[in-house]
Order: C-alpha cells, then structure tokens, then sequence
C-alpha cells in the first residue's frame, strides 16, 4: 500500500526461477499478508506458460505474484536496466534472491535502493570460489587457479593426487569432480568453458556439514548445523545424498563449525540475509567448501522448520525490510535422505501410507507442518524431483537424483533406523533399458 513517503504501492522484489520460486512460495504469501505486491525476476530457465498456469490457479502460492519480469541472463548489466518499469510502478522496500543465480545482482541493486541486503562486495565474492578462497585462505584447502591456456598443460605433483577439479562459478555441485591421475586431470580441466575459471585443490578428508546463519547489520543471530552425505565413496562425484538439521554433533564440533563460519561471513562482509555455507571437518579443523549467499537448497529450509517448529519465510521477509529479526533453537531432528534407484526410464513412485509430491511436474511442495518436540518419529513426505519419462542412472549431480524421503523425529531418536524404515515404503516403477 502506498505510505506517506511514497505515492506507489510497497512491493517485495524476488529473485529466482520457477523451481526455487514454487520451493519457497510462503515467501510469496508472506509479502502479500503484509500487504506488500510480490514481484519477480525470472530468467529464461522458466517456463512462462507454465508460470502463468500456477499464477492462474487460486490455490497455487504462486497465485499471488503481482507482477514477472523474464530476464535474458543473470548479469548485473542485464537485470538492473530490465527492473527499472517494476521501481518507476512500485515503491520496492525488499529485494531477495531465492537461489542461486541472481545473488549478484540483488546484491547491488539492494545497495543501490538503500535497503537491506548482503552487500555488493558479499555478494560477488559468495558467487566464486576463487573469490572466497582469495578472502578467507586460511581457511580454504591447497588450491591453485588453472588460466584457460594452461589448462592442457597444467601438472600437479603425484603426491597431490587425488584432487578435486572445480568451476568457480557453478553450484548444485556441477562439474565437481575428484581425480587420481594427471590424465584424468586433463580430461577434467578440459571440459569447462572458456568463460569458467576452473580451481584445482586438495582433497579434503572429513565429513561434510553446511552452517545456515541468519545475518542482520553484519551481526550473526542465529546459527544452524546441518549434516551431509555424499556419493563420493562409491564414485568420482559429490552429489549431496542426505541432509540431517541439526547435525548429530558434539557440542565442540558445533562450536568449531559455527566459530569459523562466523569469522567467514565477517571476512566476505555479509551485512543482511540467509547464507549457506559448505564446510569439511577434517583432521586439521574446519575447511570451507564454499559459502553462498542465499536460501539452502534441496528441502533444508523445510527441515529446519520442522526442527524448530518455525517456518523461514517471515525471517526473510523481516530482513529484507530491515525488521527486528529471530529464530528459535532445534527441538527436534529432521533429515531429508535421497534414494538410490534402479537404472532405466522412470514410471512411477508410490510410497505405502506416506504422500508422494512431485515438485518437478506441478510446482508444489507439500506443507509439512511441525509437531510438538516428544511426538513419535515418523515419514512426512516423499518428494519426486524428475518426470515419468526421464531416464535414471548414475548420479553425478544434483540433477540426476530422482526422490528423497523426509523424516522428523526427537532429537534422541535414532535417525538412521527412521530413515530405513522410511526407504522400504517407497518403490519405483521403472522400465530397465
């Protein structure tokens, strides 16, 4: 609604594609309850036919979107001059980008607007590797920058194998790949574009954890720890294969991972915002991975919700319109567990008495509402991330996965044998080829 100083209608900015937009639609219904128009930056990732169904359905969260722009790229030099109708028609008093790709540019456009955000800097660096390992070395693993020209001859000692090859500016884990020879560290450096800078670095031996931090004028509020797995015991590959919030963690360990992520965000210069940092804890202490500016990904949002019993979305909200902010402490235990599955073309996914959700054909997530701390352990949802048709193999990253589990229980319960159990209700239908 219009305010006193400013004739035009209050509006919230999003930023982010229709699978991330539709993931976090409450924050769509959140702008709106606070009489706020919702707004969005799309790029040509999104469907807009298929948006415009969602936006047309009055039952679908993103009914509420005011208005979409669709950009060409993500640049800075693209989206700034492509928002300019939506600042010249509403009075914007939040920008927020939902994933990944428009971190950058709602970095500055926030700046640019006087409002709150992570900060132009913050936002450069949280986008590139290179960049972060540049600011915090201390705490990053042995690395070295490969120009493209020297891609093809570029030699690691023996001794420094394995190593894992990395594109600076990726994420979801693309191109990640570990290698245990020269050759087959050529072959890798070899596939990247000549836009990419491609890191090599150590490999580093530990388990795998992200920090979730909520940051308001520079100051850390509150602090999540999240567990992880990988397939990198049974390939060359690091695709993410479960998340557990909060992390079975000794009080030390905890300490350890929320001390050094908190240095970190000081050292980028993260000022307002959600951030989601990766990290290895190895013999010789945390390491960082990479630490991105934004929403988790996957379903950790809702897994911290039903660890807490509160939802993200009205944080994020009250950050990005510089509110008064809090988060509660975990009184439960959530894990989201991705499922192996057989190889050929995908049918069908049943679970016996759990909701099966596919996300990745109607763009809606199922509402997993929080119980109280002591209720029973119990299966909550089943999510289908791919389509009747596609084809299931190996999974070398994010993309390849197909469904996930997802399971709440007390934070003494054992959450392996909840997630086992969970497993065995779930069959696929698959046609071999």
């Amino acid at each position: 609604m219009p305010t006193e100083s400013s004739p035009l209608p209050g509006a919230v900015l999003f930023m982010g594609d229709l699978v991330v937009l539709a993931r976090q639609g409450r924050l769509i219904q959140e702008a709106r309850s606070r009489g706020l128009a919702a707004l969005a930056v799309v790029s040509t990732d999104t469907d807009l036919e298929r948006l415009a169904a969602a936006r047309a359905d009055a039952s679908h969260p993103l009914s509420g979107l005011t208005d979409v722009v669709q950009v060409a790229d993500a640049r800075i030099a693209t989206v700034i001059p492509s928002v300019q109708p939506l600042l010249r028609s509403y009075d914007v008093r939040g920008v927020i980008s939902v994933g990944e790709v428009f971190v950058e540019p709602v970095g500055v456009l926030a700046d640019c607007l006087g409002l709150p955000g992570t900060g132009s800097a913050a936002a450069v660096i949280c986008r590139n590797k290179l960049l972060q390992r540049t600011t915090v070395p201390e705490f990053s693993p042995r690395w070295e920058v490969v120009p493209v020209a020297d891609r093809g001859t570029f030699a690691l000692p023996a001794e420094h194998f394995p190593a894992v090859v990395k594109p600076a500016g990726r994420f979801y884990s693309s191109g990640v790949r570990q290698v245990y020879d020269q050759a087959e560290l050529t072959e890798a450096l070899s596939v990247f574009g000549e836009e990419e800078i491609s890191l090599v670095e150590a490999r580093v031996v530990g388990r795998e954890f992200s920090v979730e931090a909520l940051v308001q004028g520079g100051e850390v509020f509150w602090s999540g720890v999240t567990g992880k797995e990988t397939n990198e015991h049974e390939s060359d590959f690091f695709t993410e294969l479960s998340h557990t919030s909060p992390a079975p963690l000794g009080p030390e360990e905890e300490a350890a991972l929320i001390a050094a992520n908190t240095e970190i965000l000081r050292r980028v210069g993260v000022r307002d915002g959600i951030t989601h940092a990766e990290y290895r804890l190895s013999a010789d202490g945390v390491v960082l991975m990479e630490v991105a500016a934004r929403l988790p990904g996957d379903a950790i949002t809702f897994l911290w919700e039903l660890a807490t019993g509160e939802p993200f979305e009205p944080v994020m909200l009250d950050l990005a319109l510089g509110e008064p902010a809090s988060y509660p402490a975990p009184r439960r235990r959530a894990r989201q567990h991705f499922l192996d599955h057989p190889h050929g073309v995908l049918k069908d996914v049943t679970a016996d008495g759990v909701e099966v959700s596919w996300p990745s054909r109607d763009d809606r997530w199922p509402l997993l509402t929080p119980v109280a701390a002591e209720d029973p352990a119990e299966p909550r949802a089943v999510l289908v991330g791919r389509l009747p048709g596609d084809l299931l193999g190996s999974q070398r990253d994010s993309g390849h996965r197909s469904a996930s589990v997802i399971v709440d229980a007390p934070l003494d319960t054992d959450a392996d044998l909840v997630t086992k159990r969970a497993v065995e209700l779930v069959t696929f239908d698959v046609d071999p080829v």
